[in-house]
């Protein structure tokens, strides 16, 4: 973690305790950021450091049941739940401030705003209204998968390289302790809560696409849609759909990147969201756009 950031730990109104970063000019506008399901926190490590070195603060915490956060006693993953963490989360702040969310994180800000929350701006990377089945079937299916742990941390990198094979095999995989815990058989399990997987998607889906069309009818909240052009989450018929739901919606293509497409393609990334982030937040006078290919 930089020295740049403080562990902060928030609490929901069901009491579970969110744990998070937060750094950057207390007065600055404010980035928050949410991971995909089954990640944590440490995948915006480098997207951190790029917005606090822009001027931003930053907040940036585990959902509910990954990473540090708490797991609810009661298994409360419905995104309404998440979405009244989001709330606690942003609570304090007396400054304008963006939602950036990863999949699971995209679809808990299009809740939390459809529940009255009221950001300057939402990024949703990789995640719309109407997912393709087939991507979110393997999403799904590897989260499901190695339920009998792993022997080592580079078993464990395995299994990640065989999910997503075109991203590069790091060298170091200490990384990825950060989402893994030893338990008393010797062995590492992924550190989420297995029972985020007992809500069928469809369901979240559903809910998704119901609070889209509050989102959509709230036109001076601008929206931008990160794509990885090699994601097999997000497609043509899914951003089409989007874009008619709201024509104002604004995209960001990055070539080379699947569905993780921060840790695909980080600098690309940063590049488009940051620019996004200046030019609502900090007054910047950047040209408006609707479509933009970084190579």
């Amino acid at each position: 973690m930089t020295n740049r950031l403080q562990r902060k730990t928030f609490v929901s109104p069901d009491g579970v305790r969110l744990v998070g970063d937060h750094g950057g000019p207390i007065d600055a506008p404010c980035a928050v950021l949410m991971h995909g399901g089954g990640q944590t926190r440490h995948s915006w490590s480098r997207a951190v450091e790029r917005l606090l070195d822009a001027g931003l603060q930053v907040i940036n915490f585990d959902a509910r049941g990954h990473g540090d956060s708490d797991w609810s006693p009661g298994g409360a993953y419905a995104l309404t739940d998440r979405a009244a963490d989001l709330a606690a989360v942003t609570a304090d702040l007396r400054v304008p401030f963006i939602l950036i969310g990863a999949s699971l994180g995209g679809a808990t800000s299009i809740e939390a705003v459809h529940e009255g929350l009221r950001p300057a701006g939402v990024v949703l990377v990789d995640i719309v209204p109407a997912p393709d089945p087939r991507g979110i079937e393997r999403i799904v299916g590897f989260m499901h998968g190695h339920q009998g742990g792993f022997a080592s941390v580079d078993e464990a990198a395995a299994a990640v390289a065989a999910y997503n094979p075109q991203r590069e095999r790091p060298s170091d995989t200490r990384g990825l302790m950060k989402n893994l815990r030893p338990r008393d058989d010797g062995r590492l399990y992924w550190h989420w809560d297995p029972r985020i997987l007992e809500t069928a998607p469809a369901i979240h889906h559903a809910a998704v696409a119901r609070a889209a069309d509050t989102l959509a009818a709230l036109t001076d909240i601008p929206v931008l849609l990160v794509r990885g052009l090699s994601s097999d989450v997000v497609s043509e018929a899914g951003v089409d759909a989007f874009r008619r739901q709201m024509p104002r919606l604004e995209i960001l293509d990055v070539l080379g990147a699947g569905h993780m497409v921060a840790g695909d393609r980080n600098d690309a990334f940063n590049d488009g969201v940051i620019a996004f982030a200046r030019r609502l937040l900090a007054s910047d006078p950047l040209s408006s756009f609707t479509s933009i290919n970084l190579k």
